[in-house]
């Protein structure tokens, strides 16, 4: 056998070998992605609950979130809306989407994403009498490496913060990565959003003094991670303000939410 059939014939087999294993990676891929998307799903859900300070470890996720109703509302206008499927509509997607969404002007995007969409799931949680417990709101802003997701999850009174999480980011560990830090997050409920009607809540350098009169609107900040915590300050600011859900929040205190 001479050395140019030799060299062909292992670049055939080489070639086929690399096609089965293509193919299956393929099946498998397609075959994982049923699973993948439930466990997306799950994780998800999971995240809702731990920022409203309802996840129970050991406890059925979906049996606990059970009792949160996602809905849709409208950023425009405030309002809920019914003509949009909230397990089906994709958030993420439409931001990014112009017919979906809207430019920010420099001044106005203090999360700094460019876009918002004109729609947004958020979590209702209502108690036995059918009023409202919590209400829990997806936020986003970029930090100093990424753009941050989370929840931020508020009592009835639309002004309470009952807990924050952030379940994406790519900050540096053990700098702004102390996003993910329990203690961190537990400073968070009880800290009051609005103050003579404006955005006070917000992370400061250094830690709070209890004792001061600012302390209800005051969190640390992240030692070491001053423009992640601007980040932070700024897309709670942004998603709370008047071009976040500050509208739907007033609407909601007025019942006039639909």
């Amino acid at each position: 056998m001479s050395s140019n059939e030799s060299t062909s014939k292992t670049l055939i087999v080489a070639f086929l070998v690399s096609i089965v294993c293509a193919v299956f990676v393929s099946a498998a891929t397609v075959m994982l992605k049923p699973v993948q998307e439930v466990n997306k799903a799950l994780d998800k859900k999971r995240n809702i609950l731990a920022a409203a300070g309802m996840l129970e470890e050991g406890q059925s996720v979906e049996e606990q979130f059970s009792q949160v109703s996602p809905m849709v509302v409208d950023l425009r206008t405030g309002k809920f809306v019914d003509d949009v499927d909230a397990d089906k509509y994709d958030q993420r997607k439409a931001a990014k989407d112009p017919a979906q969404s809207d430019e920010l002007a420099d001044e106005n995007d203090l999360a700094k994403i460019s876009r918002r969409e004109h729609y947004a799931v958020v979590y209702v949680v209502k108690d036995s009498a059918g009023d409202i417990d919590k209400i829990i709101l997806p936020i986003r802003g970029y930090g100093l490496w990424s753009t941050l997701h989370g929840f931020i999850a508020l009592e009835s009174d639309a002004n309470t913060v009952a807990g924050l999480g952030f379940y994406e980011h790519g900050e540096t560990p053990g700098l702004g990565g102390e996003v993910d830090n329990p203690r961190w997050k537990a400073m968070w409920p009880g800290k009051q959003v609005y103050r003579d009607g404006d955005v006070a809540v917000g992370l400061i350098k250094g830690s709070v003094d209890p004792t001061g009169a600012n302390a209800a609107w005051q969190v640390d900040g992240l030692a070491g991670a001053t423009l992640t915590s601007r980040g932070v300050t700024n897309l709670v600011h942004f998603w709370l303000g008047e071009n976040g859900f500050e509208p739907f929040l007033n609407n909601l205190n007025a019942g006039e939410a639909g």
